[in-house]
């Protein structure tokens, strides 16, 4: 194995020992505790099957047969939740043909941020995330299950259920994917459209037929955002089926892949030779093998948030250092919009993650030990298909697509997509994948800003045609909820068309749409914290070097220091759109450092 990988494994084992040790016991005493339906009383026992039929009850009241709790993320507006809609019925029939039970334990919140972009409703999606952990641990503090599958996908559904559900990692756990929508038009076209709005030069009518035509059908959007980045990195840390991220919505295989799962399930439930309780997946190794399949696939900048917050949840302590160490050794081996143009269909038919862990294992970079709810990862090298009718498995092979996943001996990059950032502004993660290197390193004068659309409008009347380094601050979680700028791609883009050297600097987010802008993210400590952007005045020259992993103001910090900071000038309201409820979240949240969680410090 990699000498890097070993030590940031050991690094992050010795860090985290007293709050994975009190973790794991946590864990054992509720697995030492039996079937915890059996131990409910009459009267709780009786409200639970109250609404099942007769044969149901009797499953319910043997203590022999499994109960799975499903918690579900369904409704109809996600298109990659829509097909949720079926799963608990189907799931109920699998469980009792094979003599067992499901019942639904709970629903979470599911908001698109697709449909939130730009509006005030965005200020509440990282939020979301923590919301939903709670509401999956309410779903299963029933304390009737013995095993737990979860239905969620998008950016910050899957993680919440992951984070809530290691509160109950006693309990054998995994998710069912829904699958990608068809491909769409492609992904050229789309930047190219909206650039071209953005510039005035189509009007809103053509930009709703293009979007339309990408975000066209039921399953996952198809570009590698967020919502894929969980899907390839769960895969990887054993959490579903080997090589079912990614398999189309509504087909045969999709269909077999669940029935599968569930017929598994009940196979490694708590009392047989093969339990495989959450809690033993979700470990160190795991860990790093999700961050390595992150910067190897190039994938979403928000899982320096969730990778973080999602470790803590299971008593695991990891940081940006251990981002930046991973990223010296793990060369991107796969290319996706936005760092390419094929989209997730095309990488599946590429090999999928099969085909890229079998890459990262050829050099080493993964716990090939590590546990999963299917054995241990070595076993993940390989595809599903279905002959027959009947589900088989092939090994992975050469990538099947060298401009989509790396062929062997080959890469798309020397290191990880994802990097950091540190200098006398604090410290940032910049997603490097989509960025030319000839745009890596950028020296221009700030331009300050308080919001996106503060950009939009400056952009709107000229005042950004130059080199420019734009800073939005006051984006960060305790300000306003970190919501994603997208905004600003098409408007800077545009002005990096146009020959000017360009870059972004934000407390804010930008998700996995991050593209070939370099963008210093996430930038700690935040500016309503005391970051440094507050001092931060028009004219300032800023240099952003990606290669050099630096961020820095060209004044010294004595200059800086000796500045009055400047409070947010926007009208920023935290009222409306139920931004009023959440006001708990912006004092309590730590920050993005940390995981920008509320659940912790």
């Amino acid at each position: 194995m990699n000498r890097t990988i070993k030590h940031v494994t050991q690094n992050i084992i010795a860090r985290s020992q007293g709050l994975r040790s009190a973790y794991v016991q946590r864990m054992e005493k509720q697995a030492e505790q039996g079937n915890a339906r059996a131990h409910l009383s009459c009267g709780n026992l009786a409200h639970a099957i109250a609404a099942c039929g007769q044969q149901q009850k009797d499953r319910l009241l043997d203590f022999t047969k499994v109960n799975l709790a499903i918690i579900t993320a369904y409704n109809d507006m996600l298109s990659a939740h829509q097909p949720y809609a079926q799963y608990p019925q189907l799931i109920q029939q699998k469980m009792a043909e094979l003599g067992h039970s499901a019942q639904v334990a709970g629903g979470v919140p599911a908001m698109c941020d697709g449909v939130t972009q730009g509006q005030e409703g965005m200020d509440l999606s990282l939020y979301s995330r923590d919301l939903i952990a709670q509401s999956t641990v309410i779903g299963l503090s029933h304390q009737g299950f013995d095993a737990c599958v979860l239905l969620g996908v998008c950016d910050k559904i899957a993680p919440g259920q992951l984070m809530g559900a290691l509160s109950f990692g006693h309990l054998p756990t995994a998710f069912m994917p829904s699958g990608p929508m068809p491909s769409g038009i492609s992904n050229d076209e789309k930047v190219a459209v909206r650039q071209q709005h953005a510039a005035g030069e189509v009007d809103k009518a053509a930009l709703q037929q293009m979007e339309n035509k990408a975000y066209h059908a039921p399953g996952t959007c198809t570009f590698y955002g967020t919502a894929n980045t969980n899907q390839l990195v769960f895969e990887t840390m054993g959490l579903m089926l080997p090589g079912s991220a990614f398999v189309n919505v509504n087909t045969a295989l999709r269909d077999r892949l669940n029935q599968h799962l569930l017929s598994h399930m009940v196979g490694i439930t708590r009392g047989g030779s093969a339990y495989r309780p959450l809690y033993q997946v979700i470990d160190e190794r795991a860990i790093v093998n999700g961050l390595v399949a992150l910067l190897a696939s190039g994938g979403s900048t928000n899982h320096t948030l969730h990778m973080i917050a999602i470790a803590r949840c299971a008593g695991i302590i990891i940081n940006w250092d251990d981002f930046a160490q991973l990223a010296e050794v793990v060369p991107q081996l796969s290319s996706m919009y936005p760092n390419g143009p094929a989209d997730i269909n095309a990488f599946e038919q590429a090999g999928g993650v099969p085909c890229l862990l079998r890459l990262l294992a050829q050099r080493g970079l993964l716990h090939m030990d590590a546990n999963t709810i299917y054995g241990q990862l070595s076993d993940y090298l390989q595809s599903p298909y279905l002959e027959n009718g009947e589900l088989c498995w092939r090994i992975a092979s050469e990538s099947l697509n060298s401009s989509v996943i790396a062929a062997d001996k080959h890469q798309f990059a020397e290191n990880g997509g994802l990097q950091l950032l540190s200098g006398n502004l604090g410290r940032a993660v910049i997603k490097t994948s989509a960025v030319a290197v000839s745009q890596q390193v950028i020296t221009a004068p700030a331009k300050i800003f308080d919001c996106q659309h503060q950009v939009v409008k400056a952009y709107q009347q000229g005042l950004l045609n130059q080199d420019v380094v734009v800073v939005v601050r006051y984006n960060g979680p305790a300000a306003n909820g970190m919501p994603e700028l997208h905004k600003l791609m098409p408007i800077l883009g545009n002005l990096q068309k146009q020959g000017f050297k360009v870059a972004l600097v934000t407390d804010g987010r930008l998700s996995g749409a991050s593209g070939k802008i370099p963008s210093a993210l996430h930038l700690s400590p935040e500016t309503a914290k005391g970051g440094i952007l507050a001092k931060l005045r028009d004219g300032d020259l800023i240099k952003l070097d990606a290669i050099s992993g630096t961020l820095n103001c060209q004044l010294d910090v004595q200059q800086l220091s000796a500045r009055e900071i400047e409070q947010d000038s926007k009208t920023q309201q935290h009222f409306g759109t139920g931004r009023e409820l959440f006001e708990p979240f912006r004092r309590l949240i730590g920050s993005a450092e940390n995981g920008a969680s509320v659940l912790f410090d």
